[in-house]
């Protein structure tokens, strides 16, 4: 199989009667065949030739994660279009005008959710011609139609030039671009990333060789569809075994939609979620909620339980070997009484997750992996379709990103493009039939990142002698030491986040200073919680002090003599520490649509307290910026 479309005809050939598509109406999910599916297509298809869909044309998904989606998205392909799907997040303004001006679309698929966007600037993209609304519009325009009149248009269409349409669909070449995929935002200009049919079909055939899908799986896929690890991991991955994809619950706000995750897992039951680190620290932050709300003697059981299970797990792979063993009878009992209590509220069929995201979160794998709810940590990035590396049930170690999928290479190359021995720490570099043919009208940015079909991730990591492959995090997001020595800051990042519960969020910096500084988000509900424990009175001088140094010893404990001593050089941990008055968020744009931090926008928007963080007065945590920036969350 070397195209999308013929990697669906094959499985709606091999299981017409699975179903493909679960979706909520009317209270109720409702699932949809592989036929049924493939029926679907087979109008919207020719309904969009109908309307004028030439090879080639870009058509432009804004849309919630739904039947619709999909098969407006196989409509595109089997049409000889190329999808371009874009973030529910996006805003109108520059953002979502940038991608549909840039990418050049003729028509643009919109849910009744983000049809404001579009009627905001329609006016102002050239080469739209056709405005298609999923959930249909009041008094419709000359150049708005609806889904259901597409369907019906492609009804009537086939009635007389059935074999013209055969001819486009199976005309569709390897090469041929599917989707033009944005880049999630970290500059003024994101670049389209160009996947072809063949990028996706070798795609998901190489994750294949690390995990096979059962044709029995169910998954609810919440991260937005136009995520490259969901388009593929879920989306086709699950489409090629014959398995099926929930989506959520669409709510009124997005708040709402988020909300309603918990219930929709108890409603599939999924056997597997594909998740990514924010979503997994959120599913941490309620179970221990929930823990903490049953008092404090079911709160000490069970750290005691997780403490026990962290000892027998291991790292993973090496799960109760050697004198631990002694454990087993004991982790068995907190399983029945506790563990599997809360697996419960994850439909109780759930088995594992794979996680998207490169960072070294080791405590969060150890965390899920005790719960009996497994996190295996993966690797990829859009412009490898994504699937590079994942740990998967039987092959996980913790603090590494998995093995490579099969008919792939990989080298580690040091800045000069030498490639370097195994263990030496370098950049990642990959070739495949999965990496991308290059960046939508961008030569430039396509020659910096593909050369000889080497795909330059311009991530840092190294592989294992076992096989593993661990990634450090961004070579853009280094540290520069004044003796001009590089390191990466997400780990040390992440383990402050992860390991306090007094801190939200954390950005290093150093560039080519002295020291290392770091900006702190206080988490201040956690911080209040401890000061009234020590009995002091929330928003008094005291209290905001005592804070402060709480700030400080989270990040003292990764020093000589603290508890998590040796975790990191101490040349890299902060010297000086800056408590923020305000979140990173997309409201403010210091977080992209993939919620990752956008470390020029952060840098910058913080100007002021960064330039302080090199005075001598910084030295001290505890000094009146900090404070006045502590009295703003109260």
């Amino acid at each position: 199989m070397r195209t999308i479309i013929e990697l669906f005809e094959t499985s709606v050939a091999k299981f017409p009667n699975n179903i493909y598509l679960w979706e909520k109406q009317n209270g109720k999910y409702i699932g949809t065949t592989y036929q049924q599916t493939h029926d679907l297509v087979f109008r919207f298809g020719p309904g969009l030739v109908a309307l004028g869909l030439q090879k080639g044309d870009r058509v432009g998904l804004i849309s919630e994660g739904r039947n619709a989606w999909i098969i407006s998205e196989l409509g595109v392909l089997y049409g000889g279009g190329i999808n371009v799907p874009l973030s529910v997040r996006l805003e109108s303004g520059n953002e979502l005008k940038f991608r549909l001006t840039h990418s050049g679309c003729k028509m643009i698929v919109v849910s009744k959710g983000h049809a404001s966007k579009v009627e905001e600037i329609r006016n102002e993209l050239p080469d739209l011609k056709k405005v298609i609304y999923l959930d249909g519009k009041e008094n419709p325009g000359s150049n708005d139609i609806s889904y259901d009149q597409v369907l019906t248009l492609g009804d009537e269409y086939l009635k007389t030039n059935r074999k013209e349409f055969e001819s486009i669909y199976k005309n569709v070449q390897p090469n041929d671009i599917a989707n033009i995929s944005y880049t999630s935002g970290t500059t003024a200009d994101p670049k389209g990333i160009m996947l072809s049919h063949l990028n996706y079909a070798a795609n998901v055939l190489q994750a294949d060789t690390l995990l096979k899908i059962q044709e029995d799986w169910k998954t609810l896929a919440f991260l937005p569809w136009d995520h490259s690890f969901a388009h593929t991991a879920c989306l086709y991955c699950f489409m090629y075994n014959g398995a099926s994809v929930a989506s959520l619950e669409v709510g009124k706000t997005p708040m709402e939609t988020l909300k309603n995750i918990p219930k929709n897992i108890k409603e599939i039951q999924p056997n597997i979620l594909m998740s990514v680190p924010a979503v997994a620290k959120n599913f941490r932050k309620g179970i221990e909620t929930g823990i903490r709300q049953k008092g404090p003697i079911i709160e000490k059981l069970f750290k005691h339980a997780l403490k026990i299970a962290y000892e027998y797990n291991g790292s993973g792979w090496d799960r109760g070997a050697g004198s631990v063993g002694v454990y087993k009878p004991l982790l068995k009992l907190y399983d029945k009484i506790l563990f599997s209590k809360i697996r419960e509220s994850f439909g109780n069929k759930l088995e594992f997750f794979i996680g998207g995201g490169a960072l070294l979160d080791i405590e969060l794998q150890r965390f899920f992996y005790a719960l009996g709810m497994p996190m295996c940590q993966g690797y990829g990035l859009s412009e490898a379709a994504p699937c590079i590396s994942s740990n998967v049930p039987g092959a996980i170690k913790f603090g590494t990103s998995g093995r490579l999928v099969k008919h792939l290479d990989l080298k580690i190359c040091d800045s000069d493009n030498n490639e370097l021995p195994l263990g030496e720490k370098g950049e990642i570099v990959v070739r495949g039939e999965n990496v991308m043919l290059g960046y939508w009208n961008n030569p430039k940015s396509t020659g910096e990142t593909l050369k000889d079909r080497w795909l330059y991730t311009g991530d840092m990591g190294y592989m294992d002698s076992d096989g593993f492959l661990y990634v450090l995090g961004r070579f853009k997001s280094l540290l520069i030491g004044s003796d001009g020595e590089k390191f990466s800051p997400e780990g040390i990042e992440e383990a402050l986040i992860d390991q306090s519960p007094y801190i939200d969020q954390c950005l290093l910096y150093n560039n080519q200073n002295a020291y290392t500084s770091g900006m702190i988000v206080p988490n201040m509900p956690a911080l209040n919680r401890e000061l009234e424990k020590r009995g002091l009175k929330l928003g008094s001088d005291e209290a905001l002090n005592e804070a402060l140094i709480i700030i400080q010893l989270e990040v003292d404990a990764y020093k000589t003599g603290g508890k998590f001593e040796n975790s990191f050089p101490e040349r890299w941990l902060p010297a000086t520490i800056a408590v923020l008055p305000e979140a990173f968020s997309e409201k403010n744009n210091l977080l992209n649509s993939m919620t990752k931090m956008v470390r020029g926008k952060i840098t910058e928007y913080f100007r002021e307290e960064l330039e302080f963080l090199y005075t001598p007065e910084a030295k001290n945590i505890v000094n009146q910026r900090n404070l006045n920036a502590l009295r703003k969350w109260q």
